[in-house]
């Protein structure tokens, strides 16, 4: 019994050393710290940092010049790599490089500005213990959009560089729509994926459509001008056209314009709603081109002999000119009755017709008809004119008749 009191007592001594350490163990723990922003919403601790304005603006203006040159780094690579490894890999590994420097951009300057905290409550980025699988599936959708594109444009390359299906210009449009359509996909999965309503963004998109419409109705209308002449291809690069009394070589197509240079140099744009709307003249599309000039010869001129002098002149000029056609063959006729002489039309067919190609050859015809109607005494005459005089006589005009 005696024993059991004194373990009794001990064991009360033990708890009441316990107790009595204890608490002196909280007495000496010291307060804690209030917690600094900083350290909950600043990633790369930027918001703590006092910054000016102008050094902020500075900095992001720097930051986002790296991420674009990187990003078009990347992109260059992509197409030299591609020639020796797997496309697909590389298209996979270079978009997982894009989507990184995006995203890494994005948290920094949302650190920067001091927006961490906002970005975490709009995306949960920061939450993975909630939000991970959207974060990671939302990233599969923006790399399988990536890769999914290179290969729409390496398939488009291929289309236009060996099938020769597609032109420069349809191949353009055909991968901008692709491009629109794929990423306008990316982005209402991603949305559907965060769950985020889009009944108020339809039909907010729905009277922004109608609003943009009515004011932009050329832009809308040189932008279906666009894709009228990618389906119709009444043109293609390095054509010579006439558009609306607009002569030149066309040297880009585009979605909204047509691009020409002149002949005289001059540089001419043309929205592709006028293109659309203007008869379009492609004088090199057949490859081949017609140059005519006309000549005229003294009424008292036998006109088969003119003739035959002509067609020899004509035919003189296919050893100096590679570019003439043997076929067709050139062609002199008699055009018509004129002022003064009788006109004769020479014309020859040229290959991969030019500006230089066409003055060029009509120096050559009229040089060559020009010496041969003087070597065998044909006339070549000046304009004449009849003037007749009128004077009154006895009340009745007569004419009077001189030849000047």
């Amino acid at each position: 019994m005696l024993l059991s009191l004194i373990q009794a007592e001990h064991l009360f001594e033990d708890d009441t050393h316990q107790v009595a350490h204890k608490r002196q163990r909280v007495f000496f723990v010291p307060e804690e710290q209030p917690t600094s922003d900083m350290g909950v919403s600043s990633l790369f601790g930027l918001e703590g940092v006092a910054l000016s304005l102008e050094i902020r603006l500075l900095f992001s203006l720097v930051l986002a010049g790296v991420a674009s040159g990187l990003v078009v780094l990347v992109r260059r690579l992509r197409r030299r790599l591609a020639k020796t490894y797997i496309p697909i890999v590389v298209d996979l590994a270079t978009s997982v490089i894009v989507v990184g420097i995006v995203v890494g951009t994005t948290l920094v300057l949302a650190d920067l500005w001091g927006h961490t905290e906002t970005l975490r409550d709009q995306i949960g980025f920061l939450s993975l213990d909630k939000h991970a699988s959207e974060v990671i599936i939302s990233l599969v959708v923006l790399i399988a959009v990536q890769v999914f594109a290179g290969v729409v444009a390496r398939l488009l390359d291929s289309l236009v560089t060996e099938q020769e299906v597609l032109n420069h210009h349809q191949r353009e449009v055909t991968l901008r729509i692709s491009q629109v359509i794929l990423w306008g996909t990316a982005a209402l999965l991603i949305l559907g994926i965060w769950n985020i309503d889009l009944t108020g963004l339809l039909v907010g998109a729905g009277f922004l459509g109608i609003v943009v419409g009515m004011a932009a109705r050329k832009t809308l209308g040189s932008l279906l001008g666009g894709v009228v002449l990618m389906l119709s291809r009444p043109f293609e690069v390095g054509d010579w056209v006439v558009i609306d009394e607009k002569t030149g070589i066309v040297s880009d197509i585009t979605l909204m314009s047509t691009r020409i240079q002149g002949f005289d140099g001059e540089y001419i744009v043309v929205p592709n709603d006028v293109v659309t709307n203007k008869t379009i003249t492609n004088r090199s599309r057949q490859g081949r081109l017609r140059v005519a000039v006309e000549v005229g010869v003294d009424y008292s001129t036998d006109t088969d002999r003119a003739r035959e002098v002509i067609t020899e002149a004509v035919d003189s000029i296919q050893t100096d000119n590679e570019f003439v056609r043997a076929s067709p063959p050139p062609n002199v006729v008699v055009r018509t009755f004129g002022d003064s002489a009788i006109i004769f039309e020479a014309a020859v067919w040229i290959n991969e017709p030019t500006t230089r190609r066409v003055m060029h050859t009509e120096d050559r015809l009229v040089s060559a008809i020009n010496t041969a109607c003087r070597d065998n005494d044909i006339k070549i005459p000046y304009p004449q004119r009849e003037l007749t005089g009128r004077e009154p006589h006895d009340g009745v005009v007569r004419d009077n008749p001189t030849e000047k």
